[in-house]
Order: C-alpha cells, then structure tokens, then sequence
C-alpha cells in the first residue's frame, strides 16, 4: 500500500468526519511512529460517529469488524480503518471482548487499549497531539508500559505480552519494570494464543529490526520456552572453540540475528532454525565436540514447528531448504561445476548466501567460500545455470534405446555434462551418451 496515498485518504476521511460533525483523530500505531519520526505503514482514525453513520459518509466503506465498530475505508490500493470509540468488556477468551459499548469520549477509548505508547491520539488538521495515558513520556523515555494494570491487559488478550517484546525489540525501548513482571508471572498464558497469531508476531519480531534483543527477551520473559522450546534448548550447548569462538548454540544463533539486515521472513527463520538440531546431536568425541546428524535432525524439528505454527507450504519448503543445505557451503571449494550449477540455481538461493555469510561471520569469520559463490552467481548468466535440455526421454528412444531406469542417469549424464561445458548440441549429447552406456 502507497503510504502517501494512505496517509491522504486518512486526512480526507478524518475532515469528512468533522465536517458531519463528529470528532475524529489518528490513532495508535500510527501517531506513535509521526511522533518518533517513522513512516507510518498504515492509518488508523477513531471517530464518535457509528460504524452505520460511518458507512452513510463513507458509501465505498467495507463492514470488517461490525460488532467491534470498525469499517474499511478503501480508494485505489490505499485503505484506512474507521474505529468507533468503544469501552471492551468481559474478555473470556483471552483474545477478544464478548462484549463492547459504544461511546462518545475518547478517554474511554484509549484505556482500553494495550500499551500507552499505542494510545495517543492526533488531530489531523493541527497534529495536537491527545495524550490521556503518558504515552507520549514513555515514548521519550523508550518504555513500553501497559496501560493500567499490566496483568488485566494481558489477561484480556494473551498476545500482547508477545506484542510487547515486538515494540521494545523494533525500537529499542525498555519494558517497564511492572508490566515486565506482569508478562513472567503470565507468560504460559500465551499457549492459549491461536498458531497463526503466534506465527505471526514472531516473525514481525525476527524481521522488523532487533531480533536478537527480540530472543533475549523472550528467553527472560519466560516466553521463549512456551513458544519455541526447541529454540530455548540451544542455551548452554557448547560448540567447538576452534571453530566457534563465539560461544555456544544459542549465543552463535542471536549474533546472526543480530546481523539481520530487512530479511524476508523465511531467511530470518532459517537463520533461527539452522541450528537447532545441535543440542540434540550434541556428543563429545574423542577429538572434540561433534555435532553428527544435526542437519537432518534440524531438518526434521523445523519441520514439526512450521507445522505446528501452520506456515505456509511455500515458507516451510524455503525454511527447510535453508537448514538442509547449509552445510553444503563447506563443500564448494572441491565441487564439480556442474553441483556448483546445480546449486546456484537452487529457489532464492540468495538466502542461502546470506544465511552462509552470518553463519561465516559469526563463528570462524572466513568469507572466501562465500565470496567464491557470490562472484559465481553474479558472473553466471540464468541460461547456463538452468540450459535448455539438449536430450529427452524421446530422444533416447528414437536413438534406439528401451525405456527404462537408466533414462535418468543417460540425462543425468548429459546435464552434467552440458553444465561442465563439455557438450553444446544434441548430436555431441548422443555422441556422449554412446560413448558412457554403450550403443543402443
């Protein structure tokens, strides 16, 4: 969504509003980041007029929460929710009120709502900044601070002490003292929480910036170990000095996450996983510390918690892939061209790289194998890592051989060969496949 073109549709709606006599502000999300000097990603305006008079101003409006008062705005690509200011009452499932009443004060409004940094409210027109709650203090002091009692915010919906480490991770704030607390004293509530919400505020966490003060707060809220055990055992297993300097499991994986840099969601959440099979193939050898197995292991756990948060299939075969093959970098300097090719042209394989390069970085710190395959994909055109095939099955058959299993190694065979350079047309393919599997 264009955030101008948002941001101009949210004065035109709040104006409108006014003109019909009602009162009307930006709200939450998007004042705290005008006030921080952020580029806010979308606009909120909360209103005193109903969701029906708002859809009467609005004839385009789009009912997406009715019982919650809030309406859709839309023009072109740009959107805008229209809240009625609203008192929430008897939450029973710890994510939304039974309940709510209508109302004409805004006061009311923002008390209800989670964090005070997430509860000012700005005039459009003139940017008065409303301020019931001290959310505009905490945002200069950098303090996350639930509103009212910290344990009845969490307790009205579980994901917020989830949300709460999200804010202080992405801008570097402190949670204040009671509501920190408050998310230790609750945190197994958050196993309540749907897979998808959780899903999805761990990876805003992971790819919104400070990921790694992201985890070290998940692992001191107790939150960690509710939602990503297998992450949580990382803590504590050693790893070999001569090749991981740095520490062990846990501590070589938050360096990575440090390392972040506007990652795609599923780069950030191999980055996270592609360890995670090490605590259990932790052994001591006779030599040192070894780690046999971990990729498959790792490989096989990622697995059962990309099911358990129900990602997508094309984000877990990505995630999967990150963990199964990050190992293999260690082998590029003795490969073939043709299992370079073959490796290059892997699906993204850039976050294969990018993953390699953090994993470099932050264990023995030798980048030569990432610089060899980095100058590789970059000087390498899409066509010869992926040529067109020079023989098929149909042509081996018209070249008088039977069907059969050897057909896969015959095209095996000539791919490899094609991507060595060795062969260019289909005659010298042939000529190849006479040569290795005899004639027909």
């Amino acid at each position: 969504m264009d955030e101008s073109k948002a941001a101009d549709l949210a004065r035109r709606i709040a104006g409108a509003l006014q003109a019909a006599g009602y009162q009307a502000y930006y709200v939450g999300g998007c004042v705290r980041d005008l006030l921080l000097n952020r580029a806010p990603k979308d606009y909120d305006v909360a209103t005193d007029a109903t969701p029906d008079r708002v859809s009467e101003l609005f004839p385009n409006a789009r009912r997406v929460g009715a019982h919650f008062g809030v309406v859709l705005v839309s023009e072109g690509d740009a959107q805008v929710e229209v809240a009625t200011f609203r008192s929430d009452h008897a939450y029973e499932d710890g994510r939304r009120p039974g309940r709510v009443k209508f109302e004409t004060d805004p006061r009311e409004d923002v008390v209800r709502r989670d964090f005070t940094i997430n509860a000012l409210l700005m005039e459009p027109s003139t940017g008065e900044v409303l301020d019931f709650v001290g959310g505009r203090r905490d945002l200069e002091q950098g303090v996350i601070r639930a509103i009212g009692d910290p344990e009845r915010r969490f307790s009205e919906d579980h994901l917020r002490m989830l949300r709460a480490v999200r804010f202080a991770a992405r801008f570097g704030f402190d949670i204040e003292a009671e509501t920190f607390s408050a998310i230790q004293r609750l945190h197994a509530l958050i196993r309540r929480v749907s897979a998808e919400r959780v899903r999805d505020e761990l990876t805003r966490i992971l790819v919104e910036g400070g990921a790694r003060r992201g985890f070290e707060l998940l692992d001191q809220s107790g939150l960690l170990n509710d939602v990503l055990p297998e992450v949580a055992a990382m803590k504590g297993v050693e790893q070999p000095p001569e090749f991981h300097p740095e520490g062990d499991v846990w501590t070589h994986t938050l360096l990575m996450l440090e390392g972040l840099d506007h990652p795609t969601a599923t780069l950030a959440w191999g980055v996270l996983l592609h360890d995670v099979g090490k605590p259990g193939a932790f052994r001591v050898g006779p030599d040192r510390i070894r780690f046999d197995g971990h990729v498959e292991l790792g490989v096989k756990l990622a697995k059962n918690i990309m099911r358990r948060l129900r990602f997508s299939n094309s984000d877990c075969e990505q995630v999967i892939a990150l963990i199964a093959n990050h190992m293999r970098f260690k082998d590029a300097p003795s490969m073939k061209e043709s299992t370079i090719k073959r490796f290059l042209r892997m699906d993204r394989f850039r976050e294969h790289l990018e993953l390699h390069r953090l994993d470099c970085l932050n264990s023995n710190g030798h980048l030569e194998t990432y610089e060899m395959m980095r100058a590789k994909l970059n000087e390498t055109p899409p066509e010869e890592l992926k040529p067109a095939r020079l023989l098929t099955g149909r042509d081996l058959i018209a070249a008088g051989y039977a069907p059969g299993p050897r057909f896969k190694e015959m095209l095996q065979a000539v791919e490899d060969a094609q991507l060595e350079g060795m062969v260019h047309t289909r005659e010298e393919a042939l000529a190849l496949v006479r040569r290795r599997f005899g004639a027909a």
